[in-house]
């Protein structure tokens, strides 16, 4: 099957580089996958570097998003960040429920749905992340997991809308251990959820919205994930911290 949505490799660099080092890192980044065009890049720097990342790759082509949002445009809500907030810094993309925030800040199902209407009624494309626990694959319930946060994460919205957003997989024990769900795993889940999309919003939504699969993504297993039907991209974690890496997984993508 030939799939005709455009693969997402996003890079998460969650609490990683200062402005200094982060428009050093995307000067770099532009020229190593400059010309590539059948993927689309997108890097997620800390809030601190989002403009000054936004002003370095200009018209490169290179997205730029955030790693999180409050669903409120502005108030008395100390340490958060507003989508407009982010919009103005030169943001394309937002993350939103990524287990990390699920796991130490409290992150509910219900915030992540007012969060990703936020986004949304901005003109911002959400990337949003679902995933089980290992206890939970372990007690065979991952698509019930994956479902329940999936349709949550959706509820309300329009079929344009899901289609056009980004559902990031992340099984939460291959998030920064180094473990890699196997590429048929990776496909059934990510193809369940694409089920998941059709049954809430029919077959077109499901059949355009990109879906990635995130969880120690390497250049060298990039391939085999790329190669699944269903599989669109992928949100990456300790290895979009470097160049090289980051560029190989784009390029492996890419088909380069």
């Amino acid at each position: 099957m030939i799939k005709t949505r455009k693969p997402v490799i996003a890079g998460n660099w969650k609490m990683y580089k200062t402005v200094t080092e982060a428009v050093a890192f995307v000067s770099e980044l532009k020229l190593a996958v400059g010309g590539i065009g059948n993927v689309e890049v997108v890097v997620c720097p800390p809030f601190t570097a989002l403009a000054k990342v936004a002003e370095a790759l200009g018209s490169t082509g290179i997205g730029v998003g955030a790693q999180d949002v409050y669903w409120e445009d502005k108030g008395a809500f100390t340490g958060e960040i507003s989508a407009v907030m982010l919009k103005e810094a030169g943001c394309r993309y937002v993350i939103i429920g990524h287990s990390e925030r699920r796991q130490f800040f409290g992150e509910t199902d219900a915030f992540v749905n007012q969060k990703v209407k936020t986004v949304l009624e901005h003109g911002l494309v959400p990337i949003v992340c679902v995933g089980e626990l290992i206890g939970e694959r372990e007690s065979g319930i991952t698509e019930k997991v994956v479902r329940l946060q999936t349709e949550a994460a959706l509820a309300g919205l329009t079929a344009d809308q899901a289609a056009g957003l980004v559902i990031a997989y992340e099984p939460v024990w291959a998030i920064g251990t180094g473990k890699t769900a196997s590429d048929a795993d990776a496909q059934q889940v990510i193809g369940f959820i694409r089920g998941v999309v059709r049954h809430l919003f029919g077959a077109g939504a499901a059949g355009k919205v990109r879906i990635q699969y995130g969880g120690s993504v390497k250049p060298q297993n990039t391939v085999g994930l790329m190669e699944q039907p269903d599989i669109d991209g992928a949100l990456v974690g300790g290895a979009s911290l470097d160049v090289e890496s980051f560029a190989g997984i784009v390029k492996a993508a890419a088909g380069i």
